[in-house]
């Protein structure tokens, strides 16, 4: 199964007074549809496009791996355990909610910033709530969600230059700049591919070359 959801598909949000636009590529917040939830494990991957000083007010998340990357710009992040710190593009931010905790994200900086931001559905609830991040990620380099039976793979592909997609029950990709060749299918800036099941799957860099973030899933959410 090869599915291709276009960045022109995705569900518009956010609040563009305040200096916040989302893309949103499953159902989330205000937006509902019973069968567009999740895919293997994500339950949200947010496009977000903040203006300078624009921000999410602190909240709270339980029960959620979340991991960020950013696009351009730099992140703010501040949570209630007393952390303050900055993501810039290349790096991997990984917050592991736990039982709980509460947390502001914000565009402190002059320019305008553009992240990506999956939330991950954990294999085990509760404990401790978990920070990490791992700055300049090298392409190709797997990054393990241990409380998730996931894989983030980042990959940077020239024109031309191919790369094999993950065997997994579940994969998913998405393009975050550039464009993409897959299983016959054109893909650019935004669209993502959801592929269930398939093996031997290839992707290949077009025109100026891609980044994309693909996951490596190989368990379904369980609640019991």
């Amino acid at each position: 199964m090869l599915h291709i959801w276009r960045d022109a598909d995705r569900y518009r949000g956010g609040d563009p007074a305040a200096g916040i636009e989302t893309r949103h590529a499953f159902s989330f917040s205000g937006f509902y549809d019973p069968s567009n939830t999740r895919f293997g494990l994500l339950v949200a991957c947010n496009e977000e496009h903040l203006a300078p000083g624009a921000g999410f007010a602190e909240h709270p998340h339980a029960d959620v791996e979340i991991v960020s990357w950013v696009v351009e710009g730099e992140l703010t992040h501040e949570d209630s355990a007393g952390r303050r710190v900055t993501v810039r593009p290349g790096d991997v931010q990984r917050l592991s909610a736990g039982r709980g905790i509460r947390h502001v994200e914000r565009n402190a900086g002059s320019e305008p910033l553009r992240f990506v931001q999956m939330w991950l559905v954990p294999g085990v609830f509760g404990g401790e709530a978990e920070y990490e991040v791992v700055r300049g990620i090298a392409d190709g380099t797997p990054y393990a969600l241990a409380r998730a039976d996931a894989v983030l793979h980042v990959r940077r592909l020239g024109a031309g230059e191919r790369t094999a997609v993950p065997d997994a029950p579940w994969v998913y990709v998405h393009v975050v700049r550039g464009g993409l060749s897959l299983g016959g299918e054109s893909l650019e800036a935004g669209d993502a591919a959801r592929i269930g099941g398939a093996k031997g799957l290839e992707a290949s860099g077009t025109g100026a070359g891609a980044e994309a973030l693909v996951w490596e899933m190989h368990s379904e959410p369980s609640y019991g």
